[in-house]
């Protein structure tokens, strides 16, 4: 659990947190008038109902004449079918909010995601971020769409109520208000404690989640390494914290409304009480009584279902804040407001307004820290790469070889100094130019649901059959594609599983070709594909980074040949820089390295 989830948990229950969520109520405002319009009418009628039933019992059942009830009837059957409708049009309307609030907040959360940076994928697990989108938007959307508008009927028929039973006698509807203090100080004392529980239970959903994601992901490894029982505890174990957290919740709230409902039965009792009392002495007539009753027994049946919506409003409060708390998050790289309005941003590109990218790159006196770290991995680094120089990267696994390319791609920036494409600090163009010009190749590439088409056209959007073919040629994919049963049609699969990893590489390497970027960033590119492909693609790789600024992450010395500079990399620093041949002449640690893994491929 991160920094953000331990604060909300400590929280306690403020209408504030709600506030953010006023921006999705606005494109509803239309509906939510009509609704509280109904709701008005619904509840001035369910008002008017015992007034209705102490006319007829004062001037029809005691009297027992019927002379003049048609009218009143009449009366009545309106009634009853204003209600009636009154009920479906507002059914019919909640149901739409509750589906278009919840799609849009689902929508701006998965946009909002979009926008964030690299870092925030490294440190939030996808079970929390699953859970967000998907089961917080869905408890928020019911509550909106069907608890809170509730709310405002009860609250409405309650003041009316209430006004109407202190017209017909202030000292019985006296005694339904003397039961307010107590119903408010239990409604305090149950609902901080509902609040803690159903946090517990929102954090252990996101957890199980999340187990289910790696379970689902990493099946094929558990069943190598023979840990289905492992998982299988654990994941009990994750199900136990659940079930007793739950249990606690629902068992708070399952005190909670029997525990009002008692102090509306007290009221109702000691109604019947005093107001039997009054119509024996002569003092009110049954007629009026039976409303006063009618009135504190419907006045009951709000109050228990407001205590329980708010028990919701509670517990929904922690899918708010989860909620919020990923709409607030802040993505670590940012285009500033200037930048953005003139090269627009992820979603709203100015083209136009682009300029070309030759690929001429500085780092100029760059310091860098990554922003969980505690020391610099660059400290004052500098190095000119003219458009067109082929850098490779090498050092042991976990040396730190990505921070160089990490910054080239502003997935992170210096925390000192400046980086300069064709002259200028790329922060003074947005992030989407830089990005739309390079080419990234991973180690272990993903794609997309989809077709194989679908997939390389990701890398150019709208291109024909016969460029995705030709980028495919180009790095052999074509051999891929013709083996397939249905060519460019074929199904990759979820994350491209349909395909072998070497498969997989091919068509990633087309993907990131297709759109023929200026900048080219290969990690270990080769590293999943045979000798013999291996070969045909180095062929295809010298003639693609002609002309191109190219960083080449490697530990193949087939790879790093080719490059006019290599870094070398140790301990997340730069300890030695050159071309092949001078760093082996220096006799220093890449000496090492090529012994070690190069010069057995000699």
């Amino acid at each position: 659990m991160n920094h953000f989830e331990e604060d909300i948990y400590s929280k306690p229950f403020s209408l504030k947190v709600w506030a953010g969520m006023l921006q999705f109520f606005r494109p509803y405002r239309k509906q939510l008038t009509w609704i509280a319009l109904i709701l008005l009418v619904s509840a001035a009628w369910d008002v008017l109902i015992p007034l209705y039933q102490r006319h007829i019992i004062d001037n029809f059942i005691l009297p027992q004449r019927t002379q003049g009830i048609i009218p009143w009837i009449i009366a009545g059957a309106i009634g009853v079918t204003i209600g009636g409708l009154s009920t479906v049009v507002f059914t019919r309307i909640a149901l739409y909010i509750e589906t278009c609030f919840a799609r849009d907040l689902r929508k701006t959360m998965y946009d909002h995601l979009q926008k964030l940076s690299i870092s925030y994928y490294n440190t939030t697990p996808v079970g929390y971020i699953i859970a967000r989108v998907m089961n917080d938007t869905v408890r928020i959307g019911e509550l909106v769409a069907w608890g809170l508008v509730e709310i405002a009927w009860g609250s409405a028929y309650i003041v009316f109520a209430v006004i109407s039973m202190m017209v017909l006698d202030v000292r019985l509807g006296l005694i339904l208000i003397a039961m307010v203090p107590f119903m408010a100080l239990t409604t305090w004392w149950f609902q901080s404690r509902i609040l803690r529980y159903n946090r517990e239970v929102r954090r252990t959903n996101s957890r199980i989640t999340g187990a289910f994601n790696e379970g689902i992901n990493g099946a094929r490894t558990s069943k190598t390494l023979v840990i289905e029982d492992l998982n299988s505890r654990d994941f009990a174990n994750l199900a136990g914290e659940m079930y007793q957290s739950s249990v606690r919740a629902r068992s708070l709230s399952a005190i909670f409304q029997p525990t009002i409902m008692m102090f509306g039965s007290i009221s109702i009792a000691l109604i019947l009480t005093m107001g039997g009392g009054f119509v024996l002495a002569g003092e009110i007539p049954l007629g009026t009584l039976s409303a006063l009753v009618a009135y504190a027994v419907g006045i009951f049946e709000p109050v228990r279902q407001m205590t329980r919506i708010f028990a919701d409003v509670v517990a929904t409060q922690a899918n708010i804040e989860r909620v919020q708390g990923l709409l607030d998050t802040m993505p670590l790289i940012d285009d500033t407001p200037e930048v953005t309005q003139k090269y627009g941003d992820s979603f709203n590109p100015k083209r136009e307004n682009w300029e070309p990218l030759r690929g001429d790159i500085l780092f100029d006196n760059i310091t860098f820290r990554y922003p969980d770290g505690y020391e610099d991995v660059l400290e004052n680094f500098s190095l000119s790469v003219p458009a067109g120089t082929c850098i490779a990267i090498v050092g042991e696994t976990g040396a730190g070889k990505s921070t160089l390319v990490n910054l080239v791609c502003r997935f992170f920036e210096p925390t000192g100094g400046q980086i300069l494409i064709d002259g200028r600090d790329y922060r003074e163009r947005s992030q989407l130019w830089l990005h739309s010009n390079i080419g990234y190749v991973l180690q272990s590439p993903h794609l997309f649901s989809g077709t194989v088409r679908e997939n390389i056209q990701y890398g150019k959007p709208g291109a024909t059959d016969d460029e995705i073919m030709a980028a495919a040629k180009l790095v052999c994919a074509d051999r891929v594609i013709s083996s397939l049963p249905q060519g460019l049609d074929s199904e990759v699969g979820e994350g491209g599983d349909r395909l072998s990893t070497g498969e997989k590489q091919l068509i990633s390497f087309a993907r990131a070709v297709i759109s023929d970027p200026r900048i080219f960033v290969l990690d270990e590119a080769t590293s999943s594909v045979d000798t013999d492909t291996e070969r045909l693609i180095q062929n295809a790789i010298s003639n693609i980074l002609q002309d191109r600024t190219s960083f080449l992450i490697a530990h193949r010395l087939s790879t790093i040949k080719m490059a006019d500079l290599i870094l070398v990399v140790r301990d997340g620093k730069i300890i030695e820089q050159g071309t092949h041949k001078e760093l082996l002449a220096k006799g220093g640690y890449y000496l090492q390295l090529y012994t070690m893994q190069f010069e057995r491929e000699v």
